[in-house]
């Protein structure tokens, strides 16, 4: 007898042995069981520029874990040694979530951070960790594709701070094409997330021959603004020929400048480039006066003009989550 997976859009239909597209949930004995749970397989401190947040305690650090597996399969992705793996296959560590909270507490790091795969993936061992950390007053943060269904992810989203969702294109086939997932889900967890009040930012990799269109970047542009506002810091990210996307080249700096210009344009207060070493691109300015705010040099914090949540020029609230965790 088949179990009806209902944590994401897939709606995986699992029979007596078998596992979801995700690899990590198993029907046993007619019971959906999640193999990854308390074992991770990649655990580090990160700055948290590194995921990135950009406006969310800057300078602050980060235990950053994963487990194998992912319930998206994208071809241009990144960690795919693991995320496309079956959670047997990958070397991993015991850890449970009481574990993985008193690490962060004996590396005197504020955040943990759910990335390298996709903590939607291994929902159930997020949920605890989030809610164990959440009572030692350690920060949870989300680096995701955002591709869930909307029960748990408010669930999820109840004991979490900040969210980073890659919003990977804006165009439902070549969502289907490259990563096995479709849009409309990922918009509405970019749209829930903002009004349940955690601090979100968004990242679009910009892949060269595919989502580089200049009108399909305007159409992402304008819907953020309209549905999230001006003040969601967007990321336009470098792409890299890796995993099953070794075909395309490198995205030039001009087509992300471009992209920074379209963003602008379109209202968005806060745009930044990543993955080009550029000083410039990772700085957060003030839009009121044009000062710097935070500069930032690769991942280390080289000045830092906001108090108390304000420009120390102009005295501007900046949106964000600041000072010192």
């Amino acid at each position: 007898m088949f179990i009806q997976c209902e944590l994401c859009p897939k709606g995986c239909r699992i029979e007596e042995g078998e596992r979801g597209n995700c690899r990590i949930r198993v029907n046993l004995d007619g019971k959906l069981r999640t193999i990854t749970y308390g074992f991770p397989c990649s655990v580090h401190v990160d700055p948290i520029e590194k995921k990135p947040f950009f406006h969310f305690y800057p300078g602050a650090k980060a235990l950053s874990l994963a487990t194998a597996g992912c319930n998206l399969h994208c071809k241009n992705c990144q960690n795919w040694e693991i995320s496309q793996a079956n959670p047997e296959d990958v070397e991993a560590f015991e850890l449970n979530p009481l574990d993985v909270v008193n690490t962060a507490l004996k590396e005197n790091t504020p955040i943990i951070s759910y990335t390298y795969t996709d903590p939607m993936g291994y929902y159930e061992y997020t949920l605890d960790m989030s809610s164990a950390a959440r009572l030692q007053k350690i920060k949870n943060v989300l680096v995701t594709a955002g591709y869930i269904n909307q029960e748990p992810l408010k669930k999820l989203l109840a004991v979490t701070d900040a969210i980073k969702v890659d919003l990977k294109f804006f165009d439902d086939g070549l969502y289907r094409q490259i990563t096995t997932a479709t849009l409309k889900p990922v918009l509405e967890t970019i749209a829930t997330a903002k009004k349940m009040g955690v601090w979100l930012e968004v990242v679009n990799l910009v892949i060269p021959t595919l989502n580089d269109d200049e009108k399909q970047i305007k159409a992402m542009c304008d819907w953020l603004v309209a549905n999230v506002g001006g003040d969601v810091p967007l990321h336009f990210s470098r792409f890299y020929p890796q995993y099953l996307l070794r075909n395309l080249p490198s995205t030039p700096y001009e087509t992300l400048k471009r992209a920074k210009e379209i963003a602008k344009a379109s209202g968005i207060r806060y745009v930044y480039i990543g993955n080009v070493n550029s000083v410039d691109d990772e700085t957060t300015y003030c839009p009121f006066d044009g000062s710097v705010l935070v500069k930032r040099i690769g991942y280390v914090i080289a000045e830092n003009n906001i108090v108390n949540n304000k420009c120390t020029k102009c005295g501007n609230e900046i949106p964000g989550v600041w000072g010192n965790v």
